[in-house]
């Protein structure tokens, strides 16, 4: 069967209009992150506790999002030939969410049991999560070029990485001074947790934006 090429083209957007959406969505999710850290670093336990449980209810919320997105686009059937190329971008951005409430429910953890974290740590994790938020937010700005050609996509593309490369910088010199501190071992495993996880964040923003490089052919 063949279908017109406006056909192709409106359904093209329909599915990126999609995929930015979804990006969205995590976007303020991992605008949570700083805010986490910050109050975190205070010592404000109530805040924490609500901050966890929106990160919470918006990982979630991201996840059956994820699952509905990947049914549209499975419906669209042969229509886009590129389908898959949107679902694997929408599945590394889901994954940026999981991240995001792994960290809260591990900062939560630390405040609730009550250990102690040095005050240097807490400065550097709040920077290390700035970054690694940058890093996403500028992944956002890759997908809002995606109509505007492979070689614009591919430009902002590459501020993801230079902002990934930032966060890796950060995430070193944090983790040799987690290990040399003074601190307790059940909160130092929790914070290495919690550094792992914001690289992790800024890495997988990185996988997103070569991701979305190929979605620009294709668009």
């Amino acid at each position: 069967m063949v279908f017109p090429v406006e056909t192709e083209e409106r359904v093209k957007r329909r599915a990126l209009t999609l995929c930015q959406d979804h990006l969205r969505k995590v976007v303020e999710i991992s605008r949570k992150v700083p805010q986490l850290c910050d109050e975190f670093s205070k010592g404000n336990k109530s805040t924490v506790r609500q901050l966890h449980a929106e990160i919470r209810k918006a990982e979630e919320e991201v996840d059956i999002a994820r699952r509905g997105l990947a049914q549209e686009l499975a419906e669209i059937g042969a229509i886009l030939i590129s389908r898959e190329d949107f679902l694997r971008f929408t599945n590394l951005v889901s994954e940026i969410a999981d991240f995001c409430e792994g960290i809260a429910f591990r900062l939560l953890e630390i405040v609730e049991r009550g250990w102690k974290v040095p005050a240097d740590v807490k400065k550097g994790l709040c920077r290390l999560s700035e970054a690694a938020f940058e890093t996403v937010s500028k992944l956002r700005e890759t997908t809002m070029t995606l109509n505007y050609g492979a070689a614009k996509a591919a430009e902002k593309a590459r501020e993801v990485e230079v902002a990934e490369r930032v966060v890796d910088d950060l995430y070193r010199d944090l983790e040799v001074k987690v290990l040399s501190c003074q601190i307790e071992i059940p909160s130092l495993l929790l914070i290495r947790d919690v550094l792992q996880l914001m690289e992790d964040m800024a890495d997988k923003a990185e996988d997103a934006s070569n991701a979305a490089r190929i979605l620009a052919f294709a668009i």
